[in-house]
């Protein structure tokens, strides 16, 4: 007779990782906070707490299965890159059964609902879209087929910055919209950053990101002027309404990312190229925190 083995502390904390990981709660997390950041720059009635609360559940909940579907339906391609052949799918650590597809839907649609039931429907459809680009429009349609899938996909981080303007005011104004805007200038240099440093993984996998389809050095080049771009358009909430705290996060944390990706372009390399993707994160910490800041004190 066999028994079956008795699940050690260490195998459950391996578990929950493993499950932790699959719902990518750190980017989660961080358009969470977009869609809060959202919210607190736009004019209109204050929400109750139920409501701010209700805002950041069902835009993490909406992301988490768009990071889980993610994961479910690329687990063959995460075998091949050295950065995602460790995921649950990838290893084998979770099954690969339909009843994740069942609980993915199930998460995304409750998101929605939630949004509906105590914001409004112009949010919940943000909501909805954010978590249909990400999972959809990039992972199945475009990232296997275009450099441009990182462009269009980026829509998804905007979606959220929507979201928390809608649950406020249904009519997006003008300063949601910039940051919108700033979030989908964000997403290419960003993640073309971190293409670079690991373009050979992408190419192994058959995925055309940018520095695939045209070389680690003209990719570079890219992201610089593209972050240049992203700079100048971070600037234009000042015309808007924004104050001194917003323009000087912008200004900081651009010119801190602007030098990096100068690197970039200069010496293309990976070592570059992490700083540069760190860099990003950098930017947009000292933008969202500066925006938020300034929208208490206004």
């Amino acid at each position: 007779m066999t028994t079956m083995p008795v699940p050690t502390a260490r195998s459950m904390m391996q578990l929950s990782r493993d499950i932790l990981g699959l719902f990518k709660l750190r980017i989660g997390v961080l358009i969470m906070i977009t869609a809060l950041v959202g919210l607190a720059i736009t004019p209109g009635p204050s929400l109750s707490l139920m409501q701010v609360i209700a805002l950041a559940v069902s835009v993490l909940i909406a992301s988490a299965s768009a990071g889980a579907f993610n994961q479910y339906f690329e687990h063959e391609t995460d075998r091949l890159m050295a950065r995602t052949r460790r995921r649950a799918f990838a290893t084998g650590a979770l099954p690969h059964s339909p009843a994740w597809l069942a609980m993915i839907g199930v998460m995304l649609a409750g998101a929605v609902v939630l949004a509906g039931l105590v914001l409004n429907p112009v949010a919940a459809a943000y909501v909805f879209l954010g978590a249909f680009f990400y999972a959809v429009v990039y992972t199945v349609w475009l990232k296997r087929r275009t450099w441009l899938n990182i462009v269009i996909g980026g829509l998804a981080g905007s979606f959220a910055v929507l979201a928390g303007a809608a649950a406020v005011d249904p009519a997006i104004g003008p300063l949601p919209a910039l940051l919108a805007l700033i979030l989908f200038l964000w997403t290419p240099p960003h993640f073309w950053s971190l293409a670079i440093a690991n373009h050979a993984d992408y190419a192994a996998a058959g995925v055309p990101m940018l520095p695939v389809a045209i070389g680690p050095q003209r990719a570079a080049r890219v992201v610089y002027g593209n972050t240049v771009v992203l700079i100048a358009v971070s600037v234009l909430p000042v015309f808007y309404g924004a104050g001194l705290i917003y323009l000087a996060g912008a200004l900081g944390g651009g010119l801190y990312f602007i030098a990096k990706a100068r690197t970039l372009a200069l010496a293309p390399g990976r070592d570059a190229a992490m700083r540069a993707f760190f860099a990003s994160l950098v930017q947009l910490s000292v933008l969202l925190i500066a925006a938020s800041i300034d929208a208490v004190i206004r």
